[in-house]
């Protein structure tokens, strides 16, 4: 088996991301793009480019038809889905198994398992991985009751969801049942599935991921762990790789859980476990697995020397993997900030337009992940983020002083970004000291707003 040509069923800076991976490797590439996206740098970069539809997702990188169909007609081996739209959709990767073609990713059936949460609750802890205390409730009544068994605060969470969408907060057991309506209806809304489940809220909990790649056989090897508790309302803004502060007891444990549970699935692919450490108490819990590569992916590059596009297509390939976990060193630290193109001083809100000039920041242990370049047009029917800068060092404050540096080197003209308010966080006294909780972007922000 030789994988010779890929449909990359994405946009933005991960369809350039695996292009360039894909040519290292003398892959050919067709770029399923929208109407939105035929002047890409994406589309200039592919050696083929195909419309696949409309600029709305749901009529053009939504469509697992049209997209597989566009690489069979265009005879392509493999689709790569990137991250985002289809990339966990178990519609796509099945009907790919069913005709014929390569799914660089997991399997349909993993798709699923980890997909929902409470079944991947249920894989985490036949693996005798840590779960937050909690469970899945049949209704009202069940549900006060486990309240009050694990306490108040808790969370009430979506069993298909992500991104913060049909998680809801609640402080006292009387609120539960309007909390647990509100947060069932958003699900229904934003997954099609109104299931919810409770778990107990974690006040000062440090969101930490570890990478794994797995070669579908049962052999999976992890590539260290990131710290991702810089968020705003669930949406990550600052990466970086070795989570800082992090007991070396702690690190080990959550490593070898996180190889435990893709162990357990036969895992095929890259993947992240992901976990929620609880500083008060000094555990650490399962969250979630994303089948998929992460936007974030690029700081454990950086930290390990590997490609993980090309580590994705080899196992996709049918060559497993291609170290043991001997053989995988981390050195320095890396530190990645998301460029979006959205306006802080109004609440965040997306910018879309045409970036008139822009100038990336170059140097010792630079690396920019974009698609931006002079005269891009930004629309309006997708993610907001535009680049990711990266930062590498020896150790982390010489990783930190360099992206912040690099941050300052960066001029983005035509747009709004949130450019200037990174350059803010990473120069944060809590930032530089290392190892925030996931409510430090919270507090960052109300010290922003507050009078002089």
């Amino acid at each position: 088996m030789a994988i010779r040509r890929i449909l990359i069923a994405n946009r933005g800076e991960i369809a350039v991301r695996i292009i360039r991976t894909c040519h290292e490797l003398g892959i050919e590439t067709v770029l399923g793009v929208s109407e939105a996206d035929r002047q890409s740098l994406g589309a200039r970069m592919a050696t083929r480019t195909l419309c696949l539809g409309p600029a709305q997702p749901a009529a053009s990188y939504l469509k697992v038809e049209t997209i597989v169909q566009a690489a069979l007609g265009s005879g392509c081996d493999a689709i790569h889905p990137g991250y985002g739209f289809l990339s966990e959709r178990a519609e796509l990767a099945r009907l790919c198994e069913q005709e014929g073609v390569i799914f660089i990713g997991p399997t349909a059936a993993q798709i699923e398992a980890v997909g929902d949460k409470l079944r991947a609750r249920s894989e985490a802890i036949a693996a005798d991985v840590p779960v937050v205390p909690g469970g899945p409730i049949a209704g009202p009544a069940e549900a006060r009751a486990l309240a009050a068994e694990i306490g108040v605060p808790i969370l009430v969470k979506a069993v298909g969801g992500g991104g913060g969408r049909g998680m809801k907060l609640v402080e006292r057991i009387e609120d539960l049942g309007a909390t647990m309506d509100m947060a069932s209806a958003e699900a229904g809304a934003a997954f099609g599935d109104a299931r919810v489940y409770l778990e107990r809220f974690v006040a000062r909990g440090r969101h930490v991921e570890v990478q794994v790649l797995g070669d579908g056989a049962g052999r999976v090897v992890h590539l260290g762990e990131r710290d991702c508790s810089v968020q705003r309302r669930y949406q990550k803004l600052v990466e970086e790789t070795p989570a800082p502060h992090l007991p070396p007891a702690v690190r080990s444990r959550m490593l070898a859980a996180a190889v435990r549970f893709a162990e357990r699935l036969s895992y095929r692919g890259a993947g992240t476990v992901e976990f929620l450490y609880d500083v008060t108490r000094g555990e650490f819990y399962f969250l979630e697995m994303n089948a998929r590569i992460q936007v974030e992916h690029p700081v454990t590059e950086q930290v390990t020397g590997i490609d993980l596009i090309a580590e994705q297509i080899a196992i996709a390939d049918g060559r497993g993997l291609r170290f043991a976990q001997n053989d995988i060193a981390l050195s320095g630290a890396a530190i990645e900030c998301r460029i979006n193109a959205e306006d802080p001083a109004l609440g965040f809100a997306p910018s879309p337009g045409t970036v008139r000039r822009v100038r990336w920041p170059e140097g010792e242990g630079i690396r920019v992940d974009t698609h931006i370049v002079d005269g891009a047009k930004i629309p309006p029917f997708y993610d907001s983020m535009i680049a990711k800068v990266i930062a590498t060092g020896p150790d982390r404050e010489t990783a930190r002083a360099r992206l912040a540096a690099a941050l300052a080197d960066t001029r983005i003209e035509g747009i709004a970004t949130n450019l200037a308010f990174q350059q803010r966080i990473v120069a944060d006294p809590g930032f530089v000291a290392g190892g925030v909780d996931t409510g430090f972007l919270g507090r960052f922000a109300e010290q922003e707003t507050e009078p002089a």
